[in-house]
């Protein structure tokens, strides 16, 4: 690794360490010449993931939109942000891990949908109304019957 204050292409590492989940590897570094210490990040190169919207249209993956319709969903609710980013970097690697290019935003809000309903269920309310695009009462209603009736299968089954 050439380093950055003199150029010098020889270094040595002192120290590595991984980071964000053993995604990335953090090397700490000294150059051999002028004995510079520098830091680097070594991380596998993740193919780009395309997004086919409802309308056919395709855009890059981002998971920063995920957590973006999540703070709407959990504002004033006690889910963190940390809470939030995991849940958008799980969707991610559960995508990721379908081996597909391309992947619909209705399995994205499904995935999202699935894990926020185990975070928060208001959340999750509040969030399957935009998705799925409730227009009265009784599509609340019905979500809300259909979550209680998960809750008592859930409890019969413990």
């Amino acid at each position: 690794m050439r380093c950055p204050l003199c150029g010098r292409p020889d270094s040595r590492v002192l120290d590595s360490r991984p980071v964000q989940e053993q995604r990335v590897i953090r090397r700490r570094r000294e150059c051999e010449a002028c004995g510079n210490r520098f830091t680097t990040y070594e991380k596998t190169e993740e193919r780009p993931l395309l997004v086919v919207k409802r309308d056919g249209r395709r855009e890059a993956f981002d998971p920063l939109k995920i957590v973006a319709g999540l703070l709407r969903a959990c504002e004033k609710r006690p889910v963190s942000a940390a809470d939030m980013e995991n849940l958008a970097a799980e969707v991610e690697r559960e995508i990721r891990r379908l081996g597909d290019e391309e992947v619909s935003s209705e399995t994205i809000g499904e995935l999202v949908m699935e894990k926020l309903r185990k975070l928060d269920e208001v959340a999750y309310v509040r969030f399957a109304s935009v998705y799925r695009q409730f227009t009265d009462l009784e599509a609340f209603r019905r979500e809300v019957d259909r979550l209680r009736r998960r809750e008592a299968d859930r409890l019969r089954r413990d």
